[in-house]
């Protein structure tokens, strides 16, 4: 176990800045101000980099660490912390570490006993979720499904049985057959897309799977998330399963009351049903 304080003034600290996903005023002061005090840079395009900071007056070193370099960039950035450099990561847009880099760099930090502190900012995801209209209480973000449409396959068969709603990326060229996919596999559920969010052309088109597959593509453009309601189907579970999943959860330290809440939300199930098993 590794505790770790991130603004210790004795700890070395590394910051993931979350950057804008369209409208450039949802760079936060926080990130400027954090941003401006590095003194390196490091980013997954070191020119969009550039022409972000341009516009609040920022010049910077930059360090490219993308896809095909982590593992190597991480090291290097690690080295440099150590000599006593501030180093700040970005991604193109939103959060590092989210369907972009960042994760072998946070794992190479972590190995080194760097902080590591996260600058708020914005996030399609989150954006497209709560504004979607789609239960927003538990969800699974799943990301870009294989560009492969075997491997697609598998991957949404796989998430078949969640009752949480999914969320997935897409580029508009594989929108309408990621549409197709998903209703093949999922049944024809309720959808949500959502495209160029915090731009002047921000839409959201609310419907089912097979009526976002009949869109025209070429009115498909820009960035895009899809939600996808989870499976609302009724789940036939055995008593003893039920009974077994209450033992499996107070075996993990939770309570009684509390084991029966949680498979009570798992299963929708009720609760005066399950205590009727148990006493």
């Amino acid at each position: 176990m590794k505790r770790s304080k991130s603004y210790d003034k004795n700890n070395l600290l590394l910051y993931l800045v979350a950057t804008p996903i369209g409208n450039l005023k949802e760079f936060s002061p926080r990130a400027i101000e954090v941003v401006s005090e590095a003194d390196i840079v490091a980013a997954e395009d070191t020119r969009n980099a550039h022409d972000l900071l341009a516009r609040f007056n920022i010049k910077k070193e930059f360090y490219s660490l993308r896809e095909h370099n982590e593992k190597e960039a991480s090291k290097h950035l690690v080295s440099l912390i150590q000599a006593g450099k501030k180093v700040v990561y970005m991604s193109d847009a939103g959060y590092p570490g989210i369907s972009d880099p960042g994760y072998l760099l946070v794992q190479e930090l972590i190995a080194n006993d760097i902080c590591v502190s996260t600058i708020s900012g914005s996030s399609a995801f989150i954006n497209a979720l709560v504004a979607s209209g789609l239960e927003t209480k538990h969800f699974f973000f799943y990301g870009f499904l294989s560009a492969k449409d075997n491997e697609a396959k598998e991957e949404i068969s796989n998430l078949k049985a969640l009752r949480n709603t999914l969320i997935f990326y897409e580029a508009p060229h594989r929108i309408l057959r990621t549409f197709n996919l998903l209703k093949e596999g999922l049944g024809n559920r309720k959808a949500c897309l959502a495209r160029e969010l915090t731009k002047l052309n921000e839409e959201y088109i609310r419907g089912t799977l097979e009526e976002l597959s009949m869109i025209d593509e070429d009115t498909l453009k820009g960035e895009m998330v899809v939600i996808v309601e989870g499976n609302n189907q009724e789940v036939m579970i055995k008593d003893e399963e039920i009974t077994a999943r209450v033992s499996y959860f107070t075996n993990l330290g939770l309570s009684q009351k509390d084991a029966i809440n949680v498979v009570s939300e798992e299963f929708k199930i009720n609760k005066n049903y399950i205590k009727k098993l148990l006493f």
